[in-house]
């Protein structure tokens, strides 16, 4: 009738971050960590369906490689700053290119909040969203950070 489940009630608490990283084992990572420490994820391997999931998930937060193919990350956050639907959401930048080469710089005049430079651990990354977030994960068990030899 009119009632929510309790499992809608707590997804709709959460905090959703898109995951832009067009290499899977990366972003089946780094979704895997993020769901783990409670937060919605949602996913893309390019540029272009990272807006188009921008538009469909409305993130509260974006994180953003920019070696993409077709339109790299930095075009793609330009493109999403321009957007009145999309231009408060923040983009926190992750990525192999070293610190002042001419795509990071342009990812930052394109309006990304921060830059991260891979690899990014766990730590860091958890760190940096929940910088962005409401939701602060407190019952968050951890996943290992390194798997001993057996």
């Amino acid at each position: 009738m009119g009632t929510i489940s309790a499992y809608q009630s707590s997804m709709a608490c959460k905090n959703r971050v898109l995951v832009v990283e067009d290499n899977s084992d990366v972003r089946e990572l780094m979704v895997l960590f993020l769901r783990r420490a409670g937060y919605e994820v949602a996913e893309a391997a390019t540029g272009l369906a990272a807006l188009e999931q921008a538009h469909v998930t409305h993130p509260d937060l974006i994180i953003m490689d920019l070696g993409l193919p077709g339109m790299t990350g930095d075009e793609a956050t330009e493109r999403l700053k321009a957007d009145p639907a999309t231009k408060d959401i923040p983009v926190v930048v992750n990525t192999a290119f070293h610190r002042g080469s001419s795509i990071v710089n342009r990812a930052i005049a394109a309006g990304a909040a921060e830059i991260l430079h891979k690899p990014t651990g766990f730590q860091t990354l958890l760190e940096t969203v929940r910088r962005y977030s409401t939701v602060k994960s407190e019952g968050y068990q951890g996943l290992p950070l390194s798997v001993a030899p057996a």
